[in-house]
């Protein structure tokens, strides 16, 4: 009997100390998982034009410039919400595939805070001289994370919505192949690239060069490629009237027309292209003068207008 009650003892303090056991192993693995709880919910920082925003989750997104959407496409995220494309229904003829099913939240200019707020997103991507006026709007919705400016280096924004969707390797592999068809084209050119090339616009009531500081600027810069002399501002663009036409010239012109609908951006074309001054420039009389989408080389103004836009410099100036 004695030995049975010593044995019973003895089962007793084992089950307990397995109880011990038991007990801390449990601990640890609660206190494990709230550290990698709380990792989660600690997420990443980003420095922006506005400050700092720290994004817990990126998988719901609004963008609120089109170089903006364009960059997250790229990067494979369709954004549930963005604002309208400039020109299309609502968006661009080259992107209008892939945002099928996104709701437009307004355009560039007037955001519907109402409407991004309604699509409970998780990250919301903008531009300060866009929307700085509604940045405290936006930022009390979601993590919101703006550019500085939308002129010359798109890709300087291209790798901060990289950063912003947590998504910096794929950003440097999307830049770096975009780089190396430039550096492709810049040697097939050759000779080429003493050619200058002029680039126009025309809108309702007003003819404009543009210069080195805009989105075609930087990409014919990167090639190589010579421009014509002008006076613009912040080397953005020129405005110039009838009689300032052979600032125009080069040895190759593009032009493009950024058309709304009533007919008046066309007009302009119609009576600048059919002037004598006009057709007395250089690149006019030798059949270098292009017509190109105003889409493509002004107002998308991202990483898969880019490349377009080297297709039109592979096809009217490297193939001819």
């Amino acid at each position: 009997m004695k030995g049975l009650r010593s044995a019973i003892m003895k089962f007793g303090v084992v089950i307990a100390a397995l109880s011990l056991l038991l007990l801390a192993a449990c601990g640890k693995d609660d206190s494990a998982s709230t550290k990698k709880e709380e990792g989660k919910t600690e997420g990443y920082s980003v420095k922006h034009a506005m400050g700092t925003a720290t994004i817990k989750s990126a998988k719901r997104v609004v963008v609120l410039t089109n170089e903006g959407t364009e960059a997250v496409l790229a990067l494979g995220v369709k954004p549930v919400g963005a604002v309208k494309s400039w020109l299309g229904n609502p968006w661009y003829d080259h992107i209008k595939k892939d945002m099928d099913g996104v709701t437009v939240v307004g355009d560039e200019s007037q955001v519907s805070v109402e409407k991004v707020a309604s699509l409970k997103p998780d990250l919301i991507i903008g531009n300060k001289v866009r929307q700085e006026k509604v940045y405290e709007q936006l930022n009390k919705i979601a993590p919101t994370v703006f550019a500085e400016d939308l002129r010359g280096n798109w890709k300087h924004n291209f790798s901060l919505y990289a950063q912003a969707l947590h998504k910096e390797k794929e950003g440097e592999n999307v830049l770096k192949e975009y780089d190396q068809r430039v550096a492709a084209l810049k040697k097939e050119a050759g000779k080429k690239l003493d050619e200058k090339i002029s680039v126009v616009r025309f809108l309702p009531g007003v003819s404009r060069i543009y210069s080195t500081n805009s989105f075609s600027g930087e990409i014919l810069k990167q090639i190589g490629f010579k421009r014509p002399q002008i006076k613009a501002k912040d080397d953005f663009a020129a405005e110039v009237n009838k009689e300032q036409t052979p600032m125009m010239d080069g040895d190759r012109i593009f032009y493009f027309t950024f058309e709304m609908g009533d007919g008046k951006a066309a007009q302009q074309e119609k009576e600048w292209t059919n002037d004598p001054l006009w057709k007395k420039l250089k690149g006019v009389q030798k059949g270098h003068a292009y017509k190109v989408s105003d889409a493509i080389w002004n107002t998308a103004g991202g990483v898969k207008a880019a490349h377009l836009l080297l297709d039109d410099i592979e096809k009217f100036i490297i193939k001819k």
